[in-house]
């Protein structure tokens, strides 16, 4: 394989093919190695800068005939490895992002423990705001997103139609993830979490 080829093998193995940064690819090729074959990626389309340092694999929607606008939240966590951050969403982007709010954020908002700024991908921009919150602590990214979403939803909302919801669109890996973080949580979190565990 040359250096092209190891970089899209890389990044669509370990998952990434929707946001990565030149950091994430550091194992695969010299820096000189990498540049030089993102640049030709990028000539030949099949990835896409999406930001400063930034990359995507375009995807194009059947039902549109278009290629789609980049992954925000993919985006958000692929700058967060990148200056290893901690972040999660606030909670409306939180709950777009897991389908249960149609309502699409003026503004994009991501919690972090590292320093306020904002970061532009594509024709967006992320706002990171720094924070320092209780559900920060969680572990595991999905865990906080979860948490994120559902007290935007507010305890009173969280009926049997989201908890379905969950269920069935929120990986079973990231539910037991989320089962195991919520003692970071505040006491109700922790409820809806045995609840989504329960079959």
């Amino acid at each position: 394989m040359d250096a092209k080829e190891h970089i899209l093998d890389h990044v669509k193995r370990e998952g990434m093919d929707e946001a990565f940064t030149v950091k994430d690819l550091v194992a695969v090729a010299s820096r000189g190695a990498i540049d030089v074959a993102l640049s030709r990626l990028v000539k030949e389309g099949t990835i896409r800068r999406i930001g400063r340092g930034l990359y995507d694999c375009p995807r194009r929607s059947e039902m549109l005939g278009e290629i789609v606008a980049p992954d925000i939240d993919q985006a958000a966590q692929a700058i967060a490895r990148r200056h290893r951050w901690t972040i999660m969403p606030d909670g409306a982007v939180a709950a777009n992002t897991l389908g249960l709010s149609q309502q699409v954020p003026a503004k994009i908002i991501y919690l972090s423990d590292g320093p306020t700024r904002q970061v532009s991908v594509g024709r967006r921009k992320i706002s990171f705001r720094h924070a320092s919150l209780k559900d920060m602590k969680m572990p595991h990214y999905a865990s906080r997103l979860i948490a994120q979403a559902i007290r935007f939803l507010g305890k009173e909302n969280i009926g049997p139609e989201v908890i379905d919801r969950l269920r069935r669109d929120v990986p079973a890996k990231d539910r037991d993830a989320f089962f195991e973080d919520a003692c970071y949580g505040t006491g109700w979190i922790h409820d809806v979490a045995k609840r989504l565990k329960e079959e």
